[in-house]
């Protein structure tokens, strides 16, 4: 299963580890970790399901417990997930950082390696060596 509870779990768990090390809000990561692919049609093909997700969670605001500032961080958290690579200027916020490092962490799930050049935190990289 594509959406299934076992990568939302390792998704915030990795997260949350980074979050340890970085600083980030484990809040965002949560939400982040159950909606960025909540609108993935495809789990090889679909480079549009992250700004899906961010649509979804517009749509469902009221049901989601951030603040503006943090709702803005898992909006560009889902819409940026799939292209988001280290060197752009959102990787340097540390949530964005926790929550593309946490699910690119568990791509091995569908027979990708982890590549420590599209990992964002020094702590992701370590994690892997």
């Amino acid at each position: 299963d594509i959406h299934g509870l076992e990568h939302w779990r390792r998704v915030e768990q990795n997260g949350h580890m980074v979050a340890e090390a970085n600083g980030a809000e484990k809040e965002v990561i949560t939400y982040f970790a159950y909606l960025h692919d909540c609108q993935r049609w495809d789990d090889f093909e679909d480079p549009l399901h992250g700004p899906r997700a961010a649509a979804y969670a517009t749509a469902h605001r009221s049901l989601i417990g951030l603040n503006d500032d943090n709702f803005k961080l898992l909006l560009l958290a889902c819409s940026g997930h799939t292209h988001a690579y280290p060197g752009g200027c959102a990787g340097d916020n540390p949530t964005l950082a926790a929550c593309w490092d946490g699910d690119r962490l568990d791509i091995d799930r569908v027979g990708v390696a982890v590549d420590p050049d599209y990992l964002f935190s020094n702590f992701a990289k370590e994690s892997i060596s």
